[in-house]
């Protein structure tokens, strides 16, 4: 099985922000977010749509993860709305920028490795299967 590599690359603008990491689709962004009023570079929140818990939950995980960061939470503003709010405090000498992308990319790596896993696993059951 062929693995692609997967790169992460954050553009920013004034607001806007596109996560762009899609292999086959590089023009198409993985996630839209929105980085939210008062954010500098140690400190920023960022708001993305059309996520909620199963992103935040596993972000929050692996963003913290990183000893540059020092504070990382998420929150769902309201249960009827599919956005999440992401917000990422950094120590001084790295971007909240920087954390995302390592967060993202790091957060990409464990879904391969899983995919992986999975499927070896999958296999060797359907091949232990045919030899009954």
């Amino acid at each position: 099985m062929e693995q692609t590599q997967q790169q992460t690359s954050i553009e920013t603008g004034p607001q806007r922000i596109r996560v762009v990491s899609h292999p086959i689709f590089p023009d198409d962004p993985i996630v839209n977010t929105t980085k939210l009023p008062g954010a500098n570079e140690t400190a920023a929140s960022f708001q993305f749509d059309q996520e909620d818990h199963t992103l935040g939950n596993a972000l929050r995980f692996m963003i913290m993860k990183n000893p540059e960061v020092e504070l990382c939470g998420y929150s769902i503003p309201h249960p009827s709305e599919a956005k999440m709010n992401l917000r990422i405090q950094t120590y001084e000498g790295t971007t909240v920028y920087d954390a995302l992308e390592k967060g993202l990319d790091d957060l990409m790596d464990l879904c391969d490795v899983v995919t992986t896993t999975f499927t070896d696993a999958r296999d060797d059951f359907a091949a232990s299967m045919d030899a009954q």
